[in-house]
């Protein structure tokens, strides 16, 4: 019987491993280095002070209040992108993707320019809808931000979902809104929840747009990536670097969780 011959050491393997490496080692030393500058007592005292404590309270209740929405949004939008095409859906998939490729801090400025229109005014003149300088609009910042994250990880779900099941459900009586509840969703079901994860973990970390247009008030508008700035702007390193910590944590968590959502598409199926 021939042997199956193994995987075998080439300049290409050695060449690409040995850059794998060194990015690893590279992360690895930067998660080290926060690590051992401080102590477990000193963080766990930051973490425990009044200010960070609603820092990291008001982005968890901003955080899922724009999931909420990011979900609202994504499967939708995701599903449509995925299913349909029609005249200028190239062009509505590149609108859809902008808010990856744009820098963050331009996201703040155009809301803020987008208040100071006559239908941003009428906006904030309604009761319940100020959002400048408001949590408000930490949630409105953090959903604009993170949605294309939610909207591009739905498209990929449904993308992967085959379309002669949902066709054969449809011949078998469905509607096609019963088709999309009964196959497409719980097929789809792993990668949407992988998008949601990432949507909450970019949504958590938004730190540009919420400086210029929620802006970094103790105590009202603060969150965890205000926090490390403003601790950082008055010199305070360590309570930067305990908020710092805590936000490695949180996504670690969260792509854990990610990949974990994936091995489970990808072996045992949606």
């Amino acid at each position: 019987m021939p042997t199956v011959a193994g995987p075998r050491a080439h300049a290409v393997s050695v060449l690409t491993i040995a850059f794998l490496v060194a990015f690893v080692a590279a992360v690895v030393a930067l998660i080290a280095a926060d690590v051992f500058y401080t102590h477990p007592a000193a963080m766990l005292e930051v973490l425990g002070s009044r200010e960070v404590r609603f820092a990291i309270f008001l982005s968890l209740v901003t955080s899922a209040a724009s999931l909420v929405l990011v979900i609202g949004f994504s499967i939708p939008v995701g599903y449509a992108l995925s299913r349909y095409r029609f005249p200028g859906s190239a062009v509505l998939d590149a609108v859809v993707d902008l808010p990856i490729v744009l820098p963050p801090v331009v996201i703040g400025v155009s809301l803020l320019v987008f208040f100071r229109t006559w239908l941003g005014q009428f906006i904030e003149s309604v009761p319940g809808l100020q959002f400048v300088y408001t949590p408000q609009g930490i949630v409105l910042c953090q959903f604009m931000v993170s949605a294309s994250y939610g909207i591009r990880g739905a498209k990929s779900a449904f993308d992967g979902v085959d379309r002669r099941l949902e066709h054969l459900a449809l011949t078998l009586g469905c509607t096609h809104g019963r088709a999309f509840r009964m196959v497409a969703l719980p097929m789809a079901r792993n990668g949407l929840a992988a998008a949601a994860v990432m949507a909450w973990a970019r949504a958590v970390g938004v730190f540009g747009p919420l400086m210029i247009f929620a802006g970094t008030v103790r105590m009202k508008t603060e969150v965890m990536p205000t926090t490390i700035f403003l601790e950082l702007s008055i010199g305070r390193i360590e309570p930067a670097l305990a908020v710092a910590m805590l936000m490695l944590v949180i996504a670690m968590v969260a792509l854990t969780l990610i990949h974990w959502l994936g091995s489970r598409n990808r072996w045992w199926g949606p």
